[in-house]
C-alpha cells in the first residue's frame, strides 16, 4: 500500500535553518521518491492562534510566508499538496468529536505538552485551552487524511502516539475500522534534530530570536554567524576549544560536507580534522565562522533567489493554496462523513427522497 504523507508548520513566523534540518530536507528527499499515493503540507494557522490569539494578523501574514518558504525551499506544489489548515473546517468539528475519547489527565502526562508549557511560560491559569487540546487537533490532522506516515523528530513521538490512541478509541468505541493508526517517520541521523539556536541556550525558535531565517541576506547571515555562541573558554586562538554545546559545531556536524572542505577549507580533510584541531588548540573562532558562513550561503543562496522571483507573483500562491484547501476539504469531508455514520449521527438519512 502506498504511503500518504502528512506534516506541517505553525506560520508564527518565517522558517529558518532549524526548520530546513529538522523537516524541509526531508520533505525534499520524500517528494522525489515514488512510493505515496498523497502528500500533504499543512499550514497550521488555527493551532496557532492557540497560544497566539491576540496576533491574529501575525500569523495571517505568515501563512503567506511560510508557504514562499516551502516553495524557495524546493517542495514542489506538482507533487505535494500544500494547503491551510484553518480552510478545512471539518477539522474543528472532527476534533471535539475526539475530546470526548481523551482525557484531562492524559493531556497532563504528554511529555510534549509539559515542555512547550515550559518554553511559554504560561503563568497560574492563563494557559487557553485551545493549547492544551492541541495534540487533539493534531490528531484530527492526521486521521481526516488517513495519513499513514508521519515524518516527525523523536520528541513529537508523544503527539503522535495520542493520535494512535485517539484512532483505536474511535474505532473501538463506534465499532468501526475507519481511522488509520499514523506511523512515525523518524530521521535517519541526530544531525537532522532540531538546531540549538545561536545563544547556544534554546533549540532555533522564532520567539527566541536566535534564528537564522532561510529568507535572510546574504550581510545579515554572516552577521548572526560571527556573533554565534561557541566556547567562552576560548580566548586567545592558542586556546584548546570544547566542541561540544559550540553552536558553530553543531551548525557544522548539520550542514559541512567533505566537498564543503574541499570548496572552502581545503587544509581540513573533513570535519573530524577541524574539531580536533579545534580541541588541541591553535584554530580561532573567526576561521570557522567563517567557514560555517560559506558553507550555508551556499544552501541559501538560490532558495533567497528563488524566494525573490515567487515574490513577484503572490497572487497565484494564494490560489494555489485555496485550490489545494479545497482539495484537502474534499477529503476530510469524506472521512468526517464516515465517522458521522458510525457514531448514528448522520441525520440524512431521516431525510425524504
Amino acid at each position: 500500500m502506498k504511503k500518504i504523507i502528512l506534516t506541517g508548520d505553525r506560520p508564527t513566523g518565517n522558517l529558518h535553518i532549524g526548520h530546513y534540518v529538522g523537516s524541509i530536507a526531508n520533505r525534499l528527499k520524500l517528494q522525489k521518491e515514488n512510493d505515496f499515493e498523497k502528500f500533504y503540507i499543512m499550514i497550521a494557522d488555527t493551532q496557532a492562534l492557540t497560544d497566539n490569539a491576540d496576533k491574529v494578523d501575525k500569523v495571517k501574514n505568515n501563512v503567506i510566508q511560510v508557504a514562499i518558504d516551502y516553495l524557495s525551499a524546493g517542495i514542489d506544489p506538482e507533487k505535494v499538496t500544500i494547503f491551510i489548515q484553518s480552510q478545512v473546517p471539518e477539522l474543528a468539528e472532527m476534533t471535539m468529536y475526539f475530546m470526548n475519547l481523551v482525557t484531562v489527565a492524559r493531556l497532563n502526562r504528554n511529555p510534549t505538552i509539559k515542555e512547550e508549557l515550559k518554553m511559554r511560560e504560561f503563568g497560574g491559569n492563563s494557559m487557553p485551552v485551545g493549547f492544551m487540546c492541541y495534540p487533539i487537533s493534531q490528531a484530527s490532522d492526521i486521521l481526516a487524511f488517513n495519513a499513514t506516515t508521519i515524518p516527525v523528530g523523536e520528541d513529537q513521538l508523544p503527539m503522535l502516539e495520542q493520535a494512535r490512541e485517539i484512532s483505536r478509541a474511535f474505532n473501538s468505541t463506534y465499532g468501526s475500522k475507519i481511522l488509520v493508526e499514523p506511523q512515525a517517520l523518524l530521521p535517519e541521523s541526530k544531525s537532522q534534530a532540531r538546531l540549538v539556536g545561536l545563544d547556544g541556550k534554546l533549540k532555533m525558535s522564532k520567539s527566541a530570536g536566535n534564528c537564522i531565517f532561510l529568507k535572510d541576506s546574504e550581510a545579515e547571515v554572516k552577521q548572526k554567524i560571527m556573533s554565534a555562541y561557541t566556547d567562552p573558554n576560548h580566548i586567545k586562538v592558542s586556546d584548546p576549544g570544547k566542541v561540544e554545546g559550540n553552536v558553530v559545531f553543531e551548525y557544522l556536524d548539520a550542514f559541512a560536507t567533505d566537498e564543503s572542505f574541499k570548496k572552502y577549507l581545503p587544509e581540513y580533510k573533513n570535519l573530524d580534522e577541524l574539531k580536533a584541531h579545534y580541541r588541541k588548540g591553535g584554530l580561532g573562532d573567526v576561521k570557522i565562522k567563517l567557514f560555517l558562513n560559506n558553507v550555508l550561503q551556499e544552501i541559501l543562496k538560490p532558495i533567497r533567489e528563488k524566494r525573490a522571483e515567487l515574490e513577484k507573483n503572490v497572487d497565484k500562491i494564494y490560489e494555489m493554496l485555496f485550490e489545494n484547501s479545497r482539495k484537502a476539504r474534499e477529503v476530510a469531508s469524506q472521512t468526517m462523513q464516515k465517522m458521522k455514520e458510525a457514531m448514528g449521527i448522520d441525520y440524512t438519512k431521516f431525510l425524504k427522497k
